[in-house]
């Protein structure tokens, strides 16, 4: 992608422009974003989805004053008529189970892979929506279909209404109003609280980006380092040969605190260990992800990535699916490539060493490519 070519999903600004002036910091209308928008999954498609096990789904609805919160799967017989005020349908990750939404998705891959998370379809029937509230992360919200009208403000006081199983905030203090239409796009950084409310049955996106907190991350990274040193050959084992007898036997020894802390160091010091674990951790498939594995290739034309595949890449190493591979030279950089672009075309292909084209048969047998053959 061309970071310095105006986009009209960006209103006129390109992809470096908006980075630098909106990203994080303020919001961005963008009328007719996507001119002439048609949904890609149909609100029939959606509540399918909806009610099957292995999407995240939720329905909500606000009925004489109270907030009600259910969770999918959702059976379509389970959802009030289409008439009925108030009420909303979330399907969340869309994306990873839709080709064409799938495919808009990569409209906003000049944020890293890192960062792109999912793509929520809200389904809301007249008045419906999910209450004043914030996010944690950049969003888009890309209307598809009716109408929403959207108030949003800078946010001071951050405090939730008591008792209600949403987020709602206590009291929310709107600075604009817009209604969005089909086509139309506007973007919030973190912590802009927005109300939603549809004019009619309407249909809305939402592009949401990973904002990993700190100690999450840490989690899933030492995780993976600690894997990786059971795995250590020869491991030193705790020995106290000064050890004395005590009088508190409760007490644990400090030799021993010293010796659980240069274990941790020990894991951290180890050549690219922490930047392995983060790519894997990273890339590591949502747990509601599986992939359905093909018959062995056979001399490959083409490759382009699954849907739900998750590549990524560092100076060292390339990353799929929370497995890491170390890359070096010209199978290094078509590996990159396949990372950006998620296909490899045959004039790609016809630079790949035979570990290479080995490797991409492998992903291609285990669901997470496919492939163009010849022959």
């Amino acid at each position: 992608m061309d970071v310095q070519q105006p986009l009209a999903l960006l209103g006129g600004l390109s992809p470096a422009q908006f980075m630098r002036r909106h990203w994080h910091k303020k919001p961005l209308l963008v009328r007719q974003a996507i001119p002439g928008f048609k949904p890609t999954v149909g609100r029939a498609a959606l509540f399918e989805l909806a009610g099957r096990e292995e999407v995240e789904s939720r329905f909500i609805q606000h009925k004489e004053g109270q907030w009600l919160l259910r969770h999918g799967p959702l059976a379509r017989r389970s959802l009030p008529s289409l008439t009925t005020p108030e009420w909303t349908v979330l399907v969340q990750g869309v994306d990873l189970h839709d080709d064409a939404t799938h495919a808009l998705m990569q409209q906003f891959r000049f944020v890293p892979e890192a960062r792109l998370d999912d793509l929520m379809i809200s389904f809301a029937s007249d008045g419906g929506g999910v209450g004043p509230h914030f996010d944690s992360y950049d969003v888009f919200l890309l209307q598809a279909h009716g109408k929403r009208r959207w108030r949003i403000g800078r946010q001071k006081n951050l405090a939730l209404r008591e008792g209600l199983p949403l987020k709602i905030l206590a009291s929310f203090e709107p600075e604009e109003e817009y209604v969005l239409e089909p086509g139309d796009m506007l973007y919030l950084p973190p912590r802009w609280a927005h109300d939603g409310i549809a004019e009619g049955a309407c249909m809305t996106y939402s592009i949401g980006f990973r904002s990993p907190n700190r100690a999450g991350l840490a989690h899933e990274v030492l995780l993976r380092l600690a894997d990786a040193a059971v795995d250590e050959e020869a491991s030193p084992i705790y020995r106290d040969p000064g050890q004395q007898a005590v009088a508190g036997p409760g007490a644990i020894p400090a030799e021993l605190q010293d010796f659980a802390r240069q274990a941790v160091q020990h894991a951290l010091q180890q050549p690219l260990a922490l930047e392995c674990a983060l790519g894997e951790a990273l890339t590591e498939p949502k747990p509601n992800v599986w992939f359905e594995p093909a018959e062995a290739a056979g001399m490959l034309e083409s490759v382009v990535l699954d849907r739900r595949t998750c590549m990524m890449y560092d100076d060292q190493h390339v990353f799929i699916n929370g497995e890491s591979y170390l890359a070096s030279g010209p199978d290094a950089a078509l590996m990159r490539r396949l990372a950006d672009e998620r296909r490899l075309m045959p004039g790609d292909l016809a630079k790949a060493s035979d570990d290479a084209l080995e490797l991409l048969s492998s992903w291609c047998e285990s669901g997470w490519a496919h492939a163009g053959l010849s022959g």
